[in-house]
């Protein structure tokens, strides 16, 4: 992981409704837990445009932030968020404790690459349709991916691609896969465009006879 997040915090004794519009409203702050890591869950509160500068970045959601709450350095993962349903304004947000060694579940963002280049698409005018586009691993903190990359450069029109065709990261593991193998969900698929009709549909239509033809034979036979 090449990138660093930090972020500020300060605990809080007062909680509850009240409180927390005041926070929002008056101090630009907003409530928030940490918990996990064999601790109680500690209530803190937290700079909104600091916070909110970082969910600009994508890697943000998947990667392991220094939370300093008081002074106090902990590794954290963002596992929650709620948002205002019509304001730029993060309303809640929720942190858990990481412990080096032991393994964690988080969902990663998919990076689907050679979409254009497969043939599928360059070659039979298909069109990529994602599924999913983020997907739930268990690994220790040391192997969490940024990201994950799907390549589809061999996919061909009507494809269909798994889970279990992605090449998972040494020491990364598929969570839905380690259920079964029907879990195997879909992510991706190389779809005829609608209104264009197929090789073999156009092999069909070919093959009828035109429209008012057979009843012109009808009429003649009847004379």
């Amino acid at each position: 992981m090449s990138e660093a997040f930090e972020l500020e915090a300060s605990s809080r004794a007062d909680v509850g409704k009240g409180a927390s519009r005041r926070l929002r409203r008056l101090d630009k702050r907003i409530p928030a837990i940490v918990y996990g890591g064999g601790k109680d869950p500690v209530s803190i509160t937290l700079g909104h445009d600091d916070l909110w500068h970082h969910l600009e970045n994508e890697a943000f959601f998947s990667h392991i932030i220094s939370l300093k709450v008081d002074g106090q350095p902990e590794e954290v993962l963002l596992k929650d968020l709620q948002r205002h349903p019509a304001k730029q304004q993060v309303m809640h947000a929720d942190f858990l404790r990481v412990t080096r060694g032991q393994a964690i579940v988080v969902n990663v963002p998919l990076h689907f690459i050679n979409e254009e280049a497969c043939p599928g698409v360059k070659l039979q005018g298909g069109r990529v349709s994602h599924s999913i586009t983020e997907l739930e691993i268990r690994c220790l903190p040391k192997d969490l991916p940024e990201y994950i990359e799907v390549d589809m450069v061999d996919a061909e029109l009507g494809q269909v691609v798994h889970i279990s065709d992605i090449k998972l990261p040494e020491g990364v593991e598929s969570v839905a896969l380690s259920h079964g193998a029907e879990q195997d969900l879909a992510i991706a698929n190389i779809a005829q465009p609608k209104g264009l009709a197929s090789d073999d549909e156009v092999e069909a239509g070919d093959d009828e006879a035109p429209e008012g033809e057979e009843g012109g034979d009808e009429s003649e036979d009847n004379s």
